[in-house]
């Protein structure tokens, strides 16, 4: 198993508290199904993916499952950076679960949002609406929050709550994988047989921890491609489960091209091998998809 990593400034994420209960803290509040209306058979809409989930998570100190209770819209003048078509709002928000945190949070919790006006150009109405926010704690001003992008409200829905749990329990896992910060070498080996090779690739991490993407190709088969996040090139790696933080570590942040200093070859044939089985990896991996910031 591998060690928890420390990817950010913010807490490790070992040490948040997963679904912390606030009982002690704020009253008690119906759970976000038993609040909801009936649903309709029509498919949700989704409002974030899971790469928007895990970088909102991998940023942020304290998720929260809130309700606005008051909005104030912030001037123009006094809201720099403010978006074209975009209102700056302070809000005031009421806790109804802590779902990662260092430590508890209070009932109340104010924080500045920037939002789209609406189609009269005017501030849309938050009051009773819930929201999932990733945030970190303003030093020094208790029950004030920053939020960590300006994605970092999200709507909050069964789907959303659910995903945002799961990234976060994902997260906290011991062995969760580093985070990849370039491709340091590469080599590509041909076979005996005419359409046989293997390519291996070195990534650098965050943590100094090693990873490795190995690609095999055998006659009249399709290729098969894992990853492997140890000291050992394990030829019987795997591809990483769509939709998870191994996915979102790879999909995410490998670069479009591989690095020209990164070939421990000189060879032409060599190169090219790598550089068409690395574009297998990428197609493999998809696209990642981001509707929020």
């Amino acid at each position: 198993m591998r060690p928890a990593q420390h990817t950010t400034p913010l807490p490790a994420w070992r040490a948040i508290i997963v679904a912390f209960s606030l009982a002690a803290l704020v009253p008690a509040v119906p759970c976000l199904a038993q609040a909801r209306p009936a649903e309709t058979a029509q498919p949700a809409v989704p409002v974030a993916t899971y790469a928007d989930m895990a970088a909102l998570t991998e940023r942020a100190s304290i998720v929260a499952l809130v309700e606005v209770r008051k909005q104030a819209q912030v001037e123009p003048a006094r809201a720099p950076g403010l978006a074209p078509g975009h209102t700056r709002l302070y809000v005031t928000a009421r806790t109804s679960a802590l779902l990662a945190a260092r430590s508890p949070i209070g009932e109340s919790l104010n924080y500045l949002v920037d939002i789209p006006l609406d189609t009269k150009g005017r501030a849309p109405k938050l009051k009773k609406q819930r929201f999932l926010i990733f945030a970190a704690p303003v030093p020094g001003s208790p029950g004030v929050l920053q939020l960590v992008g300006d994605g970092a409200q999200v709507p909050a829905t069964l789907e959303s709550e659910q995903l945002a749990r799961t990234v976060i329990a994902a997260f906290a896992e011991a062995d969760a994988p580093p985070k990849i910060t370039g491709v340091r070498d590469i080599m590509s080996v041909a076979g005996n047989l005419v359409g046989e090779s293997e390519t291996q690739l070195f990534l650098d991490t965050s943590t100094g921890e090693p990873v490795s993407l190995s690609v095999i190709r055998r006659p009249g088969m399709e290729p098969r491609w894992g990853v492997s996040w140890s000291e050992i090139v394990d030829q019987s790696a795997r591809p990483p489960a769509p939709d998870s933080v191994e996915w979102y570590r790879l999909a995410c942040t490998l670069p479009a091209q591989l690095p020209s200093d990164s070939y421990l070859q000189g060879d032409p044939a060599a190169r090219d091998r790598a550089k068409r089985d690395y574009g297998y990896i990428l197609q493999q991996l998809g696209t990642c998809e981001r509707l929020r910031t």
